[in-house]
C-alpha cells in the first residue's frame, strides 16, 4: 500500500512548536511486551489500548505478529478484553486502503479490530472514542513507535502515551515507508539523544489525568523480550547491557 502525505501531522507541527511536551511520551519501552498492562488498568484509569501497527506490532506491511510483540498483545487482550484493544494505523483503515481490504485482512490475522478513520494520526480521535463507546480520552492508552504521530495524537487529547522502539531494522525493515523511516530516526535522536535539547524535551512531559507517575506506578516490566516472544527476568547483573530494560520518561523536578 502506498501512503499519501500526512497533512494532519504537518499541520500539527505548529502545536508541537508551541507545546514541545506533546512529543514526549509518558512511558518509553523497547517493545509492547515490556508494558505492565495490569497496572494500566488497575492504577491508571485506562479502559482501552490502541496500538499502531507497523513496527509496533508487526514488521512494516506484514500481517503476522512480530515475535517480540506477541506476548504484549496477548497480555493486553487478556487484561482489557479483545473489544477494548484495537489498531489505529496511518495506512490500513484509512482512505489509502480501498474498501478497507488491508484492515479486514489485519483483523483476521491479528484478531483485533482496526479502527477506520478519515484523518491520519494525529487525527482520528472521534473514530477512536466511537469505536470503544467512550467519551473520556484519558481512559485510552496510545502505544506506537512514532513520536510526531502516535505520541502527539495521544498527548493532544490527554491519553496516556507509550512510545516503543521500532521492532525491525536492516533487511527486516526493508518494506518500511522510506519517509517515515527517516523522520522516525530524527524524532528519536531529538528526544533520546544525549544533548541538552533532548533532556529539555524530556522535562516537558505533560501530566496524565489518572496516572500518578513512575515512582508510584511504574509501568515498565523488569524484563526483556526474547525472539520467541517470551519474557525473561532481567534482574541478573550479568545480562548484556544491550538488553537493559527501557525506562519510563519523567519530567524534571
Amino acid at each position: 500500500m502506498v501512503q499519501s502525505m500526512n497533512t494532519k501531522a504537518l499541520l500539527t507541527l505548529a502545536s508541537v512548536a508551541r507545546r514541545p511536551g506533546l512529543m514526549t511520551p509518558h512511558v518509553s519501552v523497547d517493545t509492547v511486551s515490556e508494558i505492565n498492562y495490569a497496572l494500566l488498568k488497575e492504577r491508571c484509569g485506562i479502559h482501552a489500548v490502541v496500538f499502531d501497527k507497523d513496527n509496533t506490532l508487526t514488521a512494516p506491511y506484514e500481517n503476522v505478529i512480530h515475535p517480540n510483540a506477541r506476548a504484549g498483545l496477548a497480555t493486553a487482550i487478556e487484561t482489557f478484553g479483545v473489544s477494548n484493544v484495537a489498531i489505529l494505523s496511518n495506512s490500513a483503515g484509512t482512505k489509502d486502503d480501498p474498501d478497507y481490504e488491508d484492515a479486514i485482512a489485519i483483523e483476521a490475522a491479528l484478531g483485533i479490530a482496526v479502527i477506520k478513520h478519515d484523518e491520519k494520526k494525529p487525527g482520528g480521535l472521534e473514530e477512536t472514542l466511537q469505536h470503544f463507546g467512550m467519551e473520556d480520552p484519558s481512559a485510552v492508552c496510545m502505544v506506537g513507535d512514532r513520536l510526531l504521530t502516535d505520541v502527539v495524537f495521544g498527548n493532544l487529547y490527554g491519553m496516556l502515551t507509550v512510545h516503543t522502539m521500532p521492532l525491525c531494522s536492516g533487511d527486516d525493515n526493508a518494506r518500511d515507508n522510506k519517509v517515515a523511516k527517516v523522520i522516525r530516526g530524527a524524532e528519536n535522536k531529538t528526544l533520546y539523544g544525549n544533548w541538552f535539547g533532548g533532556r529539555w524535551l524530556l522535562g516537558k512531559q505533560l501530566p496524565h489525568k489518572y496516572w500518578p507517575g513512575p515512582e508510584e506506578c511504574p509501568l515498565v516490566l523488569i524484563s526483556t523480550t526474547t525472539a520467541t516472544g517470551n519474557t525473561e527476568d532481567n534482574n541478573d547483573s550479568n545480562n548484556d547491557s544491550n538488553n537493559a530494560p527501557a525506562n519510563e520518561t519523567k519530567s524534571s523536578d
